[in-house]
């Protein structure tokens, strides 16, 4: 094994310049393997090399923290008629997490964050808090207006995956973002790391690990932390969750009456299973000459996503059989969950927002279940901010991994439409759906 993940990085640029694709996917992480196909590798790269020219030369690889157990290399490449890097993503123990062709300059280290125009550093102080108690606590931090209270708060729950507070994705922090510019405008703001990020080798070695513990008890656990501060009204704590964390915010609303109401940001609605099919459709879509490429692994997801709804799938179902490796009873858990009928049976205001962009959680196929299920709720408000993507950035055109990459900040519309919901300005003024258009945003 070679020594630095900058050297892995290498090591596999090198195989792809050989045309050693079957050798790269074997060096994926196993679960992982089912769903990365040597054909789409290669068709990926033939297909970037068209564009660009024949590589003329490597640069010097950054390598960068990417959470737990985890780096991201990054190599900048020169072709014949411009430049590319390869992001490379890998765990310590030397698997890969995934490859992408990026633009050149996200080759080029993260610079540090700066906050978004609209927060107002001066305005709020931000302190250490542990959410939970016991082996599994998290670490987090809680934004307190300085303003005098009792003032509304909310808990922020991430969407899925190893994800810190602040949501990092890349360059860019959405829920720190969202977090700064809520507490600006007067909201008391709880953003905790995953349990999944804090203590990754404790939940996987846990085979009985579900859905509903990777978001419920620390969530409930943050709102009895808001309930008992002197700067909290323990009547207006909310609960905030973006995609998969806006999933599972009705199952910790229907086990908190303390929750006064829901925001749901980019709430998958579709069966998780199936939408990791859709996200592989699309992603192949973007690229139509590698697209019958990737069919093979499309079709081995679609098969997982059968067995998940199929009456075989058990808790002793093996991991490698099932989307991502990810243990029979974390699907079972999510299968038997149904975040709109949770939502509609709850007696509390909803604010649900989506991005008009977003292909990972879509208006067709999620915000249509929650309008259906919502619809004639008075006290539910529905927007659709048509330029945002997943992360609620705005852009235009069809929406690209690749458009995460540069550093960028959530919606100013977006945050100022939960802070005015969640101060009172929007709760229970009935339905309502934005469909401006990308240009008038």
């Amino acid at each position: 094994m070679l020594a630095t993940p900058a050297q892995r990085g290498l090591a596999v640029l090198e195989l792809a310049q050989a045309g050693n694709f079957t050798e790269i996917r074997d060096l994926f992480a196993p679960p992982l393997r089912t769903i990365v196909s040597a054909d789409a590798l290669a068709a990926g790269w033939t297909a970037e090399l068209d564009r660009q020219g024949r590589v003329s030369s490597i640069g010097v690889p950054v390598s960068e923290p990417a959470g737990p157990g985890a780096t991201v290399v990054k190599v900048p490449v020169t072709c014949e008629h411009g430049g590319l890097t390869v992001v490379i993503s890998m765990t310590d123990t030397g698997w890969l997490g995934g490859i992408q062709l990026a633009p050149a300059a996200a080759a080029e280290p993260i610079a540090p964050w700066e906050p978004p125009a609209y927060a107002d550093p001066r305005s709020f102080d931000e302190q250490d808090v542990t959410v939970g108690s016991g082996r599994l606590a998290v670490p987090g931090t809680l934004s307190l207006p300085h303003e005098p209270g009792p003032r509304p708060a909310v808990v922020l729950l991430c969407g899925s995956g190893m994800l810190d507070r602040d949501e990092t994705i890349g360059r860019n922090k959405p829920f720190r973002d969202l977090a700064w510019g809520l507490a600006s405008r007067g909201v008391a703001v709880l953003r905790f790391d995953k349990v999944t990020y804090a203590h990754p080798g404790e939940v996987a070695s846990d085979d009985d690990f579900t859905a509903a513990d990777e978001y419920v008890p620390h969530a409930i656990a943050a709102v009895g932390l808001l309930g008992r501060h002197p700067a909290v009204d323990a009547r207006r704590i909310f609960v905030l969750g973006h995609s998969l964390g806006g999933t599972l915010a009705p199952r910790v609303a229907a086990g908190e009456p303390a929750v006064a109401g829901l925001v749901i940001l980019a709430g998958g609605a579709q069966p998780l299973h199936w939408t990791l099919v859709r996200q592989l459709e699309y992603l192949a879509s973007l690229e139509p000459a590698t697209a019958a490429a990737s069919e093979p692994a499309i079709e081995t997801s679609r098969e997982q996503a059968r067995l998940i709804d199929s009456p075989g799938l058990s808790a002793s179902t093996p991991a490698g059989d099932l989307p991502l490796g990810v243990p029979g009873a974390y699907w079972l858990d999510l299968r038997d969950h149904e975040p709109v009928a949770v939502a509609a049976a709850l007696e509390r205001p909803i604010l649900v927002l989506q991005g008009g962009r977003d292909y990972q959680v879509t208006v067709d196929d999620d915000l249509a279940r929650w309008k259906a299920g919502l619809a004639d709720r008075p006290d539910v408000t529905i927007r659709i901010h048509p330029a945002d993507n997943h992360l609620f950035f705005p852009g235009s055109g069809r929406s690209t991994p690749a458009e995460y990459e540069p550093a960028q900040h959530m919606d100013a519309a977006v945050v100022a439409e939960i802070a005015d919901w969640l101060t009172g300005a929007g709760v229970g003024v009935g339905v309502g759906v934005d469909a401006r258009p990308p240009d008038e945003h």
